[in-house]
């Protein structure tokens, strides 16, 4: 029996919500981590095509299809939702009102959100993280206590419906507790 049969996300369906300047290993190893699982994951994105995604924000990288256009994205289709970082990437989705209003309803609806890095910004900007723990990229701390959440320095912090991770070197940390608190939710399409 294959992994994708078997796995403890099978019949999940898992969105990642990322633009150019996406870092991209914090795309790919929680993708792989989830689609090892069984699930199911679709790009998102402002608009179609792919994103362009960077190596420690200044080199080049992959690119990568999108599945969706999030603008045209309902949270009632997605199990999940994993928000990678990079500095750019949710610069850009911060400054998009769709984006941002994904980003609200799904924390809202407490279906579970995987966040790293610089990947709280977006979170900050759909004012989901008042009253919440979190951890992040240094830089992004300040943004999140002004904002009414509550930083710790760890490699992984899960508040409720949100697991987040400070940095790349976080990763397969970050990656175990995505899968273990997506494959416990009980908030499904």
């Amino acid at each position: 029996m294959s992994t994708a049969q078997s796995g403890r996300l099978t019949g999940r369906t898992i969105a990642i919500l990322a633009t150019h300047g996406v870092e991209e290993v914090e795309l790919v190893e929680p993708r792989r981590a989830v689609e090892k699982e069984g699930a199911t994951v679709r790009l998102l994105s402002l608009e179609r095509g792919e994103i362009q995604a960077m190596e420690k924000d200044v080199h080049a990288a992959g690119k990568h299809p999108v599945d969706q256009v999030v603008a045209e994205a309902s949270v009632d289709d997605y199990d999940g939702l994993l928000l990678p970082g990079g500095t750019t990437n949710p610069d850009h989705l911060r400054q998009d009102e769709k984006a941002v209003a994904f980003v609200r309803d799904f924390v809202t609806s407490g279906r579970p959100v995987g966040v790293i890095c610089h990947g709280p910004w977006t979170l900050v900007e759909a004012d989901v993280v008042r009253d919440r723990t979190l951890t992040s990229y240094p830089s992004v701390r300040t943004d999140i206590r002004n904002a009414g959440g509550t930083v710790v320095d760890k490699e992984v912090v899960i508040d409720r419906n949100l697991v987040s991770s400070r940095n790349p070197d976080d990763l397969p940390a970050f990656c175990s507790a995505v899968v273990d608190v997506f494959a416990k939710s009980e908030t499904s399409k």
